[in-house]
């Protein structure tokens, strides 16, 4: 067995690069209506950068439709321009009250797009993953040559960290996929 507390970190390490794409994914909007898509918006209010959710309720009457209900009413219009100046490309409609985005069905265009979009985060995550797996290498490396190990721990230490690198691209490669269903479905 490779040294535990090293394939420990190296696994952390990889499902946090997992966690993170799927972070991304969420923010990429689909078809459907999600709060997700608001996550990465942050709005200036009471002097700091501030998510949505913290200053307003966020609902979804309509699979299509977001309302967005601050709780204080002088965040309002500061909230519909950081929407409006955001990559959602989506122009709120206030009431005075509370905001409505109405999330137009996608086009076959915009639905590739966003797939290339998605793919590429894919690759960005699996960079990370193998970025991970050298890092772990060269520690097997570096602690065989201190003789810390012998030669035998150190290439099962690199089995181990290869098949736990295949195992966590197939789940990159899973996430993917249900994501591009997700995008393509009409």
């Amino acid at each position: 067995m490779v040294d535990q507390e090293l394939y420990d970190d190296s696994k952390d390490r990889m499902k946090k690069s997992i966690e993170s794409m799927r972070k991304d994914f969420m923010a990429i909007r689909t078809g459907r209506a999600t709060p997700a898509v608001l996550e990465p918006i942050k709005v200036s209010a009471y002097g700091q950068e501030m998510p949505i959710k913290q200053l307003a309720s966020i609902s979804i009457p309509e699979p299509r439709m977001i309302v967005i209900q601050p709780w204080d009413k002088s965040v309002l219009e500061v909230i519909e321009k950081t929407i409006q100046k955001s990559e959602l490309g989506i122009n709120p409609v206030n009431d005075g009250k509370l905001l409505r985005l109405i999330f137009p069905p996608l086009t076959e265009e915009r639905r590739k797009e966003l797939v290339k979009q998605v793919k590429k985060r894919a690759e960005e995550g699996k960079v990370a993953v193998r970025n991970i797996r050298r890092d772990a290498m060269e520690m097997l490396k570096l602690m065989e040559k201190d003789g810390d190990i012998s030669e035998d721990d150190q290439r099962r230490g690199q089995d181990e960290i290869d098949d736990l690198t295949k195992d966590i691209i197939k789940e990159i490669d899973k996430v993917l996929e249900g994501k591009e269903k997700e995008i393509l479905e009409i």
